[in-house]
């Protein structure tokens, strides 16, 4: 959402915009917050240790309720499928007050995969009475539930525009392990070790599905010691972080960082010869720079990426995330195909698009705005 803060601050005199932040997670949202520079103004702190579903679910209401009832604002805008963004909806709605939605209309027709961002993604759409949806087969998807074709914009993703605001071919690392891995990189260096990036933590794949992907991950870098090195996100959450730490701590050719600042993140992917995980957001921005992505999830709310050939979606087979890695590895036309395919997710104005609708929406202006145009 930072850009969407940024244009609306920026570039919009006619719209009066506050911003209010949940603290769902701490460490990432202060280091976002400082990174693009944005002043809240009002903060919810609803993060706990060890938080439930239904205690983030909870503050949310408690806590955003009096904040509306003070600011009493025309629209309140959510991002995405977290918790606190189907929280946040609901709180508007039992306050009477007007809720869009960025990123909307992605769906998996699973409630359970992923979980519990499906049905989170499908609360705020009940909801909002403005979707600003990334891509046309999400549009098609609201359509399909009845939502009003007038209310839809596609807009493409704002995680795009924060991407290509933030990656540089120059950039340096903060994070002191990272910063020396990268310091006075050459051609050399870069032809004999290739990276792969990997971050897995998902809810689903607690379980069967970590020990799986982890024991793959564990005889790739095993085999390729030597010509591949692994840059491993461990994720704070123990059930995401001790299987990663059982498998692959100890191993010459990987290396374990805590999860970085979103700069440090998206630039180390930009550098990155490959990504492995079952994150959602990477999934569009690792295609935006020419990354292919290994997606360790059975079902994506982006089939879009599937279609445009810039992720293999592999589930949590053991052989099929290795045999899949090593095909990336060996097959250089496989490799290219990927890499040079085209992403369907955005082209950096979604930000932009989505200030123009809702100033059309309030009729401050005339024109609605254009759509961002996917190929697929």
């Amino acid at each position: 959402m930072a850009p969407v803060v940024l244009e609306l601050s920026q570039k919009s005199p006619l719209i009066v915009s506050k911003v209010l932040v949940t603290a769902q997670h701490r460490e990432m949202l202060d280091q976002v917050i400082e990174h693009f520079r944005i002043k809240t103004d009002y903060d919810l702190d609803i993060m706990h240790e060890r938080q439930t579903l239904q205690e983030t679910t909870t503050r949310v209401l408690e806590r955003l309720t009096p904040i509306l009832k003070k600011e009493s604002p025309d629209i309140i805008l959510v991002h995405g499928d977290t918790t606190t963004t189907a929280a946040s909806a609901l709180t508007a709605y039992y306050e009477r007050i007007a809720c869009g939605h960025v990123e909307a209309g992605l769906r998996t027709g699973d409630k359970y995969a992923p979980f519990p961002e499906e049905i989170n993604r499908r609360i705020a759409g009940i909801i909002s009475d403005v979707h600003f949806a990334p891509t046309k087969r999400a549009k098609e998807n609201l359509l399909r539930e009845g939502v009003k074709e007038e209310s839809v914009f596609v807009t493409g993703n704002t995680a795009i525009d924060a991407l290509f605001m933030t990656v540089r071919d120059d950039y340096v690392f903060k994070n002191a392990k990272l910063g020396s891995i990268y310091d006075n990189t050459n051609a050399e260096y870069g032809e004999s070790i290739r990276d792969i990036v990997i971050e897995v933590h998902r809810r689903e794949n607690f379980g069967e599905g970590m020990e799986n992907i982890c024991q793959a991950l564990a005889d790739i870098a095993k085999k390729r010691n030597g010509d591949v090195r692994l840059l491993v996100s461990v994720h704070k959450n123990q059930q995401a972080r001790e299987p990663v730490l059982r498998y692959l701590r100890g191993i010459d050719n990987v290396v374990l960082f805590e999860p970085l600042n979103y700069a440090d993140y998206v630039n180390l992917v930009n550098r990155a010869y490959l990504v492995v995980s079952d994150s959602g957001g990477i999934q569009e921005e690792a295609p935006a720079l020419g990354v292919p992505v290994i997606v360790c999830r059975e079902k994506t709310e982006r089939p879009e990426a599937v279609e445009a050939g810039t992720v293999a979606l592999v589930g949590t087979s053991k052989s099929l995330i290795a045999d899949t890695i090593e095909e990336l590895l060996e097959d250089n036309e496989k490799y290219t195909q990927m890499a040079t395919a085209k992403s369907p997710f955005g082209d950096g104005q979604a930000s932009r698009r989505i200030v123009e609708a809702l100033m059309y929406h309030f009729g401050l202006s005339d024109e609605r705005p254009d759509e961002f145009e996917t190929f697929l």
